[in-house]
């Protein structure tokens, strides 16, 4: 198998991903209320095995499933990412025994996880982030911070939703440092069950003094609060008032944070490039059935040239963002050095194609598009992050330039 074609049982598994994602899947997506957790569906997420294949599955698969759920069911699609996204540090850098406490429950859908990198000053230049990890030298007390009798509706300890698992609240050992800062822009939040927390342990140090910490969303002194965002899933910032972590919730080694961050973008960015594959493709084929429908001008819109060649465009660079993708997961499965390029490549193309297939589309169909409930509606709301977050735009050109810079210097 090449990075350029699919094998028959592979085009069988997306085919059934989209119908488990249109029949089982949507129909709780509908259910849903926007700004929050769908529990119900991350659930049936986990029974249906999705979950499980997160961590077992390469590159190439996590795409071809987030591709496949995206184009029928984006609300699904983005709560299997997330889940990924968010315990993806845990299975590739955690300890055993982190491993042992979260995962069962992350694929089984019972533990909602979160990616907690973004700061309200460090957004796209993560390795500014000021979240403090500092020294506990007295290793006692408690903030009081976390959550007090009288805390308004939109500002409550992070992840305690009524209907969410009781975890334990208290470090398993002395703490050895109190996170204290804000965290912004973090899906899941506030009602994840942990967060993968990236913090300053070495005061000066830029990435290399940034540490990762797995941080149960009932720590004292953690709270949340929700984000009204273009977004159906939640988005919150977190604030962190001397929240005790200790060595056993280290992720990786001290002041290696940004391998573990940098891993996982690396992974998890050809498959946002999926994600937006899926959705242009969704676009596409509704395009493709409304102008071959729609009467216009004594014809077909689709005898317009104007529209077909619009259509064949769409369909070219989608196919082309496919292909990239495609590309930059075989390449991540090949242990390639090449990885961080390609995927900033995918990412970038793929996120940009959908923004325009979306919005052509959006042109063709005309004001129905714009209705509630619409199918593009949907599609031009949801279209419109994956250019900023896991990197924006700018930033994939800038690491892109740093790539093939450094190779040529490497000559």
């Amino acid at each position: 198998m090449t990075a350029f074609s699919l094998e028959p049982a592979q085009l069988a598994w997306c085919a059934e991903l989209r119908s488990l994602a249109a029949e089982r899947l949507h129909p709780l997506a509908d259910k849903g209320e926007p700004g929050h957790v769908n529990r119900t569906l991350v659930a049936e997420l986990g029974g249906l095995g999705l979950l499980g294949r997160l961590f077992t599955s390469g590159a190439l698969d996590l795409c071809l499933m987030r591709e496949s759920l995206a184009y029928a069911c984006t609300e699904a699609e983005t709560a299997l990412a997330l889940q990924g996204l968010g315990a993806h540090p845990v299975h590739a850098y955690g300890t055993e025994a982190q491993r042992a406490r979260w995962l069962p429950r992350v694929t089984a859908g019972t533990a909602i996880a979160a990616f907690a990198l973004s700061e309200p000053g460090a957004g796209s230049d993560a390795a500014a982030l000021e979240l403090r990890a500092e020294a506990d030298a007295s290793q006692a007390g408690r903030s009081s911070g976390a959550a007090q009798a009288g805390q308004s509706s939109d500002t409550a300890q992070a992840g305690r939703s009524s209907d969410a698992p009781v975890l334990t609240a208290a470090p398993d050992g002395p703490a050895r440092w109190r996170l204290t800062g804000e965290k912004c822009w973090i899906s899941n939040a506030p009602e994840a069950d942990f967060y993968t927390v990236f913090a300053r342990t070495t005061p000066g140090a830029g990435a290399r003094g940034v540490t990762a910490f797995l941080v149960p969303a009932d720590r004292p002194g953690l709270t949340g609060r929700g984000l009204d965002m273009l977004s159906p899933h939640p988005i919150g910032a977190l604030d962190f008032d001397a929240v005790p972590v200790t060595a056993g919730d280290v992720l990786g080694e001290v002041d290696r944070g940004f391998r573990v961050a940098m891993g996982t973008l690396n992974l998890f960015r050809p498959s946002v490039g999926a994600f937006a594959v899926g959705m242009a493709q969704a676009a596409l084929d509704a395009t493709l059935t409304h102008t071959a429908g729609r009467d216009a001008f004594g014809g077909k819109l689709r005898d317009l040239q104007a529209v077909s060649h619009q259509v064949a465009e769409m369909a070219l660079r989608t196919e082309a963002a496919r292909l990239m993708v495609h590309a930059a997961a075989s390449a991540y499965d090949a242990d390639d050095p090449d990885v961080p390029r390609r995927s900033a490549m995918a990412k970038l193309l793929a996120t940009e194609t959908a923004q325009y297939v979306v919005d052509t589309a959006v042109q063709l169909h005309g004001a129905r598009a714009l209705q509630r409930g619409h199918l593009l509606e949907h599609l031009y709301r949801e279209v419109r992050a994956p250019r900023i977050y896991e990197g924006a735009s700018e930033v994939q050109r800038g690491i892109i330039a740093k790539e093939l810079y450094a190779r040529q210097e490497a000559r």
